[in-house]
């Protein structure tokens, strides 16, 4: 493992050039999207300069090239999770999507009457609505696994709510809130012996940390291209081969057919029957330069350069007796995100006045309303590290919350 060197790594993103009302813009909203390095930017001219085509649908030279590239694209992904063959590898539109496809798949055809669908309650939305819906159509029983002190699920939690009437089991790899990485191999584990399927949400894990789903003996796995230097519109499901075979497609239409008449139809292998229409190719494309870029670099030395970012963050932070900093106040399983209120000041102030001195964080309920009545908090601001974050970006961080202070009139 190498250190890496995030002044370096920032020469290969443009946008972190700019200046913000003469201040020099601090990116710390990775948990919403991340930036591009030029290498992805370049990739993405490229492929519309030059080899721009409608994937799986003609034999002409364009159309060629975008397969292969469509293709490729997913050989990398299956290669960057662990999986075990591209059949396992479906492309969506984000792991929202991806969550929607299981739930209408998955969830409408195997869970029945009764049934048990067991959440963390820091779910985003994304991993709520869905399920909410299954359980009210098909009245199942919907669990939550609440949290103790620490922000954390316990062992003495999750064996109480998983049963042998739970069906699914679907939860993050690392809350996009509290930054918390929850203990999935010992849930998965545990859930599988209960007889559960488990989907696991890697929205905030997969950018930041090595993930191998075959290790894991994850049942599916969902990430979005967006939050790992790559574009928006382009997601990834994962899901077991045996599982994905038993399920009935998700959208109707070209590309995920075999043979079509008039009365019915036969449908393609996987993972084809799961992409119907034509498929984001030039996400495909900006997903793969984002992966080798991350490759490059080496996610074992991403992993600790953000916990290093984190651990110095939480001191300076701490140290703010006005400041509450919500979920773990440590390093234990944490990855870096941090959200924390501010005595007296509304979240979304400190946000704004943050972007006036060009910091960028995020404020607000972080699409995790459920989460923020468990702590009894109305919102939070949160801050989200990436590789080419700095200690001097966290020094300008908190010499920003003391200013909002001042702002507010306390202090001078």
């Amino acid at each position: 493992m190498h250190r890496l060197n995030p002044e370096e790594i920032k020469k290969d993103f443009p946008i972190l050039s700019q200046k913000v009302n003469e201040h020099r813009l601090i990116y710390l909203d990775n948990g919403a999207t991340t930036q591009k390095p030029i290498q992805v930017i370049d990739a993405l001219r490229d492929y519309n300069e030059k080899s721009h085509g409608n994937p799986h649908r003609g034999v002409h030279r364009l159309s060629i090239m975008a397969t292969e590239s469509y293709d490729l694209a997913k050989e990398k992904v299956r290669e960057f999770i662990g999986a075990k063959s591209i059949e396992e590898i479906i492309f969506t539109k984000n792991a929202t999507e991806s969550i929607n496809l299981i739930s209408n798949t998955y969830g409408r055809e195997f869970i029945n009457e009764n049934d048990e669908i067991v959440l963390a309650i820091s779910e985003h939305h994304s991993n709520i609505l869905p399920w909410q819906k299954v359980s009210r159509d098909k009245k199942a029983i919907l669990k939550y696994m609440y949290l103790n002190e620490e922000g954390r699920i316990s062992r003495e939690e999750y064996k109480a709510k998983i049963t042998n009437k739970t069906k699914l089991v679907s939860l993050a790899q690392m809350s996009n809130v509290l930054g918390t990485i929850n203990p999935i191999e010992e849930i998965i584990d545990y859930a599988h012996k209960m007889g559960a399927v488990v989907v696991i949400d890697g929205a905030q894990s997969t950018p930041h940390m090595k993930v191998d789903v075959q290790k894991l003996d994850a049942d599916f796995f969902v990430f979005s291209a967006h939050k790992m230097l790559g574009p928006m519109g382009i997601g990834v499901l994962y899901g077991k081969k045996d599982l994905l075979e038993k399920m009935p497609p998700f959208l109707l239409g070209g590309d995920m057919i075999e043979y079509v008449y008039e009365q019915e139809a036969s449908f393609a292998p996987l993972p084809f029957k799961f992409e119907g229409g034509t498929q984001n190719v030039e996400g495909a494309v900006g997903l793969l330069a984002a992966i080798k870029y991350l490759e490059n670099i080496g996610m074992d030395n991403i992993f600790q350069h953000e916990k290093e970012l984190t651990e110095y963050a939480l001191e300076k932070m701490l140290s703010l007796n006005y400041l509450n900093i919500q979920g773990p106040k440590n390093m234990d399983n944490r990855g870096g995100i941090i959200s924390f209120t501010i005595d007296d000041i509304h979240p979304h102030d400190v946000a704004t006045i943050l972007d006036s001195y060009g910091i960028a964080v995020r404020a607000g309920h972080h699409c995790a309303q459920p989460l923020m009545r468990f702590l009894n908090v109305p919102a939070t601001t949160r801050v989200s590290f990436y590789l080419y974050n700095t200690k001097d970006d966290i020094d300008e961080l908190v010499k920003g919350i003391k200013n909002v202070r001042k702002w507010f009139g306390y202090g001078s």
